[in-house]
């Protein structure tokens, strides 16, 4: 089973929610559902809209990737992000 970490950002770009999963597409889409509630930081954020993510088969070096980038000062997850989507667009889940 994959795992994945991923990042999401709100319309404007300037906030970043970092998250592991191992159904990227369901997860985007309950980001994108609760937008706008107060229950999650994501939701509070409108962070629903997926710019870089990494895939992984244990789920053990997800977790330690996932606080691995939570830890990371913005610049630096900025320059991960371009890395693999420099103009920041919105990732399709395919």
């Amino acid at each position: 089973m994959p795992y994945y970490v991923y990042i999401t950002t709100n319309p404007a770009r300037n906030v970043l929610y970092i998250g592991i999963t191992n159904d990227l597409r369901n997860r985007i889409a309950q980001h994108y559902e609760s937008r706008g509630t107060t229950q999650s930081f994501a939701g509070r954020y409108f962070c629903y809209n997926l710019l870089y993510f990494e895939e992984y088969t244990d789920s053990k070096a997800a977790i330690s990737r996932e606080k691995e980038l939570k830890g990371w000062t913005r610049a630096k997850k900025d320059a991960l992000i371009a890395t693999q989507n420099p103009q920041w667009e919105f990732l399709e889940v395919g």
